[in-house]
């Protein structure tokens, strides 16, 4: 009798409407011309327009104007009056496990890899779960796109790009399995904390880098063959890195690995490689990287330098050190739930050498670029969808960062999540549906 009342109560709890906030259901497609008035447009490419009016219809950007003073048919045109406000792109979160990991400690929750160490057929895309509580959260801080990543193994499978607002991942899908995503091992493993932890040598690195050499020299073969018989699923997904279709983008650590794994790789007739993680030890080998084109996605820089004797403040100044040098570079933010803290990582680096705008380009058209998608995403220009985010102040900007409007393909979504509804609720403030500021 106990454990039936037991079920009862938790069955009502979960029945219990107000208990537990929903995820926000996906907007209505654009019906009318919308209109964002008098607001300051931060373009993505470096400009700024000032009390200027961006207009988008049927999900796409129609016009980009200085001209203020131009009027509006109500009875034809949706109209924001956002005067003294900032527009911006929607941020894109690249190389995120979003929709693949809910609770990072709790197994259930985590779809983000297949057993072994070889799978480049495994796409990443069919576990994407667009009623993570996670995505809300991130659309209220400003990004609206992301890069659904595999993890595990060496080669773990396909990434995808997605919008955030979507019934289901057939209809989040952006670009669907154009990158793939190399693991190259580690020649030392690290134990301990920080840079006191201690260093050993990893004893399998010769033969892990052998496997790679044999699987990738095999794939290659493959690619080669006119029309191969029996068809190999785990080769066949290769074939778009040796004709151009797709990218690879490879985490490697170390100077001397990222040389080894990146020569190994051009030589191959890969060309289209971007380094993840890149930090300090990309920045001992900048020269190389440059001379083979790289591009390069930043290691998440709230921390430590690598080695005591470096600078301490030289992951902060990084971004700003390799945007001179002339990489096409993006940010990165690891963990699915710390993401919401992804635009204030590019505001972190603006006092170390950064512009605003090249701050926010680094996180819009850039990483658009690294992905492929700068066709019709990343910025704010005539042509493009219209992916826009509306704030009362700087985005990037964690005292100001303050997101009152956005749209994804034209249709302005909910900014609800469950933050809100938890501050509401404790706050005691007597209306659960209301939003705070």
């Amino acid at each position: 009798m106990k454990t039936q009342l037991r079920i009862i109560f938790f069955l009502m709890m979960f029945c219990h409407a107000e208990l537990f906030a929903q995820v926000p259901a996906p907007a209505d497609k654009q019906t009318m011309p919308t209109v964002l008035k008098n607001g300051t447009i931060h373009i993505g490419n470096g400009t700024v327009l000032q009390n200027a009016n961006l207009v988008f219809d049927q999900g796409k950007i129609i016009e980009v104007t200085e001209d203020a003073g131009q009027n509006y048919d109500p009875d034809q045109y949706i109209i924001y009056d956002v005067t003294g406000q900032h527009i911006y792109p929607g941020l894109i979160l690249p190389v995120s496990s979003l929709g693949l990991v809910e609770i990072g400690s709790v197994q259930a929750t985590v779809d983000a890899r297949e057993t072994g160490h070889f799978n480049p057929n495994v796409s990443s895309i069919v576990a994407y779960n667009t009623d993570s509580e996670v995505i809300p959260v991130l659309r209220s801080n400003g990004v609206l796109m992301a890069q659904v990543v595999p993890s595990g193994g060496i080669l773990p499978g396909s990434s995808s790009v997605v919008q955030l607002d979507a019934w289901n991942w057939e209809d989040a899908i952006v670009m669907r399995d154009h990158i793939l995503h190399l693991n190259w091992p580690a020649q030392f493993g690290r134990s301990g904390r920080g840079r006191y932890g201690t260093t050993s040598n990893n004893s399998n690195y010769e033969d892990q880098v052998q496997q790679i050499k044999d699987f990738f020299e095999s794939a290659r073969s493959y690619y080669q063959l006119e029309d191969p018989r029996p068809r190999n699923l785990k080769l066949d997904a290769l074939r778009g890195l040796f004709d151009g279709t797709h990218k690879l983008f490879v985490s490697v650590s170390s100077p001397e690995t990222i040389i080894e794994s990146i020569g190994y790789l051009k030589n191959l007739g890969i060309q289209d490689v971007v380094l993840v993680g890149a930090d300090e030890d990309a920045w001992m080998v900048r020269e190389f990287l440059k001379a083979h084109g790289v591009a390069l996605i930043l290691d998440t820089f709230h921390r430590m330098p690598k080695r005591k004797d470096l600078d301490v403040r030289l992951p902060f100044k990084l971004p700003a050190m390799f945007k001179k040098e002339g990489f096409l570079v993006a940010f990165s933010y690891s963990g699915e739930t710390g993401a919401m803290n992804y635009p204030f990582v590019a505001g972190a680096a603006v006092p170390y050498g950064l512009t605003t705008e090249e701050a926010l380009q680094m996180v819009t058209l850039d990483v658009a670029r690294i992905l492929g998608i700068d066709d019709h995403h990343g910025s704010l220009e005539v042509g493009k969808e219209a992916y826009v985010v509306v704030s009362e102040d700087d985005l990037l900007d964690i005292t100001t960062n303050d997101v009152i409007h956005a749209f994804i393909q034209g249709r302005e979504i909910d900014l609800d999540n469950r933050h809100k509804y938890l501050y509401r609720k404790f706050s005691r403030s007597g209306n659960l549906n209301t939003i705070p500021k």
